[in-house]
């Protein structure tokens, strides 16, 4: 999914800065009449930046060579291609092969520009939208793309699709294909841009007569390379072990101002590591090109290999303004043993950050203290008098800490030495009902000994999680490290079937329906949601539906920043770390642009370096 989000603005704004003429249409409910605008860019505070007639993007050299290979790696494995339905995994590169109605600039935090639509009508109240499909969209077999494409993977979203693509799409009450090249989404909503960009973003057409033939079932998963119609095919695949791409020379939208200058590879190749310590090492071998770095301790002391020592291996710190998603421990509250608010609390104390930071992660990241880090949308400080206005109507149900303390992790010295932080997890503990009993953490009213497994898909993180299991040991809970396979991962976080896990939960900015998926009620009990923590809070609830119905940045910011106080006092998670900076390591036979783009590295597609090319003479 592109990093747009929908935006708020006026019809009469959008008309005079796009400088096209309104057009009138009939509003069926009431008889009345309706001026529309028809435009090819939103957003939502502010005017687009980038004007009709624009030729690229300042990421992209429009004049960067085409061809040559680029390899890259990625951890665990795919059994599916089917990029549709909840089962199964996909390779992240996916979308490579594939059109959206709109894609952002990676220059702002909320606008969108015309791809797959070229324009897009609103009517006053943002009640309904019509997307106008550029004609010369084409299917890589010669098909046309239509709006019946959209409908049908609309459709097949709705009947078998995940639960958090779903839940983007929540505020659209229907899609139809008003004929071949227009396309009409009603909402269920009026006055808010944001589920209309949301749609065009977030969703792709499928194309209704290659599923539909030889017997093909998209609510299945698949390994036959799927029909596409973006820059890139699929050439070959290695189930599980790699996928190949083939650009596409005569993609329709090579020349479109969004794409110029980006896809210049001839071939892009994946492959697929179990494990990630192999992985860098067949980097350092050469077996890839370009990878971007998430250990410290290897960005720091890794990277005096050969290669990188004579050249052939470049490093570079990108500095970006992107928001973050909040990586930490995520505890199931589904489970009995988390339900208390104390028992979490107390795992937070146990968790020791500065020796970690100090030992593990080589005094490189910044701990994480919101659910909105490297952006304004978290608490910060006491609250203000709006976050306090919107807070109140829960004061009985949410602890006093809400509304008067800034929330910050518990502290140590980063010396080992823990004690005090011991005790007052001891103390929380003994308050929620648990004690020592021969050294085991029990249940006074049950006799049950605390356990807690750790779940983890990949082992990259067992440096980390297992001095904090380690720790947990010696307060008497019983803790362990389970690290499986990417599939069995994938299928008990769908089913809910763990204590805790990591997660890292992204946003988009500003933040949006995701927020129902990462901590909403309704998502706590569907399966394959991401409210991995099962949160029920109405509060929570409350301040987001208060976030998607603001009408200005400043509402958006007091809505997010309450609702990070609700999560935070509610111990969902004990929090980990973030990095500002991202940490590339490449081979020096890859160009770039000079620039960066503010809110993004410039990667639409999971890690695929987009504007990147092969420097002529050393196409692979």
């Amino acid at each position: 999914m592109r990093r747009v989000l929908a935006a708020a603005r006026t019809t009469a704004v959008l008309a005079a800065f796009l400088a096209l003429p309104a057009l009138m249409a009939p509003v069926q409910a009431n008889g009345a009449q309706a001026q529309t605008v028809t435009v090819p860019a939103l957003k939502q505070f502010g005017e687009p930046e980038f004007k009709p007639g624009f030729t690229h993007f300042p990421h992209a050299n429009p004049e960067a060579p085409k061809g040559g290979t680029i390899t890259l790696a990625a951890q665990g494995s795919f059994d599916s291609l089917n990029p549709i339905i909840l089962r199964g995994v996909t390779p992240r590169t996916l979308g490579l092969i594939a059109d959206s109605l709109m894609v952002g600039s990676g220059w702002e935090m909320d606008a969108a520009y015309g791809a797959l639509a070229e324009s897009v009508e609103l009517p006053d109240d943002k009640s309904w939208a019509v997307f106008h499909l550029r004609r010369e969209a084409r299917w890589h077999d010669g098909v046309p793309v239509t709006a019946g494409d959209v409908v049908f993977a609309w459709d097949s979203i709705q009947a078998h699709g995940n639960p958090f693509l779903k839940s983007f799409l929540d505020r659209v009450a229907a899609v139809e294909a008003l004929d071949e090249h227009r396309l009409k989404i009603t909402l269920k909503t009026t006055g808010e841009m944001k589920p209309i960009i949301d749609f065009a973003t977030s969703i792709a057409p499928q194309p209704e007569h290659w599923w539909t033939a030889n017997g093909r079932d998209i609510s299945k998963t698949t390994l036959e390379p799927v029909l596409g119609s973006g820059p890139y095919r699929i050439k070959a695949v290695d189930a599980g072990r790699s996928i190949t791409y083939e650009r596409v020379a005569d993609w329709w939208g090579r020349d479109l101002p969004t794409a110029r200058g980006f896809y210049n590879f001839d071939s892009v190749k994946v492959d697929y590591y179990r494990d990630d310590d192999v992985m860098f090492e067949a980097f350092k071998a050469g077996a890839y090109d370009f990878r971007t770095e998430h250990r410290a301790q290897r960005w720091t002391t890794g990277y005096d290999f050969p290669a990188a020592k004579d050249g052939r291996v470049n490093r570079v710190e990108v500095k970006s303004d992107l928001p973050l998603g909040a990586q930490g421990f995520r505890l199931n509250t589904r489970r009995a043993k988390f339900a208390d608010p104390r028992v979490r609390e107390a795992l937070g104390y146990l968790f020791d950050f500065e020796w970690i930071q100090k030992n593990i992660l080589y005094g490189q990241y910044l701990r994480t203290t919101s659910n909105f880090p490297n952006s304004d949308f978290g608490a910060k400080g006491p609250p203000t008098p709006e976050e306090l206005a919107l807070l109140e109507p829960f004061r009985a149900q949410l602890p006093e800490r809400v509304f008067t303390t800034p929330f910050e992790p518990p502290k140590t010295d980063g010396s080992g030495n823990n004690r005090n932080n011991l005790r007052e997890a001891m103390r929380l503990f003994r308050e929620a009902g648990w004690e020592l009993k021969n050294g085991r953490m029990t249940s006074a009213k049950t006799g049950e000994v605390l356990s807690i497994e750790f779940l983890d898909g990949t082992g990259a993180l067992t440096r980390v999680i297992q001095p904090y299991v380690e720790a947990l040991r010696k307060a008497g809970i019983d803790a362990v490290l389970r690290v499986v396979d990417t599939a069995q991962f994938q299928a008990r976080t769908d089913e809910f079937d763990f204590d805790v896990v990591v997660a890292n939960f992204n946003f988009f900015t500003p933040p949006g329906t995701e927020l129902r998926s990462y901590f909403g009620s309704a998502a706590a009990d569907v399966r394959g949601s991401a409210n991995y923590a099962g949160i029920k809070e109405p509060a929570a609830d409350a301040m987001i539906e208060k976030a998607l119905a603001a009408k200005d940045l400043a509402s958006v910011q007091a809505a997010t920043r309450a609702l990070d106080r609700v999560l935070l006092w509610g111990f969902y998670m004990v929090p980990h770390w973030y990095n500002p900076d991202n940490w590339i390591a490449y081979r020096t036979t890859l160009g770039f642009p000079e620039k960066t783009p503010k809110y993004d590295l410039g990667f639409r597609n999971s890690g695929f370096p987009e504007a990147w090319w092969v420097k002529p003479g050393k196409e692979g």
